[in-house]
């Protein structure tokens, strides 16, 4: 199973929200480059980085910092936050960004979404971040009524590689992943889930990876690769057994 460190920008710089109020976020570096460079030195695969300010904007605002960001590393780098036009998508994936996740895009425009899986067979990701099982969107400010299931099983048909599933009641406060429902959405896909939101411990990751057979892929950690609660080199190792 793949650890997909987070970096989450906001004014520039790389933070950690909860359940995802802009209100509420801790700045844990003022260098998004050298915070991408330490992860690939780690050893990590991938990364997950996200435009918060443009998730709310509808378009990129921490432009520079991504760019910086896919500058400064070798490995692939997936991207998410604002990206809901075709023009926003050939952008990025013509500057590196391996992967671009649709969020609000996918909920809102579901004709973009199949036409940028039939343009970038490999390199579209659905972005599925649910309240109460409840697809949220621009940058969680707004909460629809299609389920997370519903969307989820939209976005396969249309094409997408990944789905990147987050509970957002979960997310930033360490208490723990929603396996029971990344588990559930990933047993009825057939394409690969990448969990997000409340991973704390490396047994939470250990959790998650025993769910492997079921479909769930990978693993998005944020806060607790931060604050010293996940040391990265063991849950690296730990993936590997």
């Amino acid at each position: 199973m793949i650890i997909f460190p987070a970096i989450d920008l906001k004014d520039g710089m790389c933070v950690r929200l909860k359940r995802g109020d802009m209100n509420e976020a801790t700045v844990f570096n003022n260098d998004p480059a050298a915070q991408a460079r330490a992860f690939a030195e780690a050893g990590c695969q991938w990364l997950h980085v996200v435009d918060l300010d443009g998730a709310i904007a509808g378009h990129a605002v921490n432009g520079p910092a991504v760019e910086a960001i896919v500058d400064a590393v070798k490995i692939p780098v997936q991207l998410g936050g604002g990206i809901r036009d075709m023009a926003a998508i050939d952008y990025w994936l013509h500057r590196r960004v391996a992967r671009v996740i649709l969020g609000t895009a996918a909920l809102r425009d579901p004709a973009l979404v199949r036409e940028a899986c039939k343009r970038y067979s490999t390199a579209v990701a659905a972005g599925i971040d649910a309240r109460h099982g409840l697809v949220a969107v621009s940058g969680w400010t707004e909460t629809s009524q299609m389920t997370a299931r519903d969307l989820a099983v939209r976005c396969q048909d249309a094409g997408v590689t990944a789905i990147i599933h987050t509970d957002i009641e979960r997310d930033g406060v360490l208490g723990g992943p929603n396996i029971a429902a990344t588990t559930a959405l990933a047993r009825g896909l057939s394409v690969p889930v990448i969990a997000s939101g409340g991973v704390s411990s490396i047994d939470d990751l250990l959790a998650l990876k025993a769910e492997e057979g079921a479909g769930i892929a990978g693993a998005i950690v944020g806060r607790a690769l931060y604050d010293g609660r996940i040391d990265l080199a063991s849950a690296l190792a730990a993936m590997e057994w």
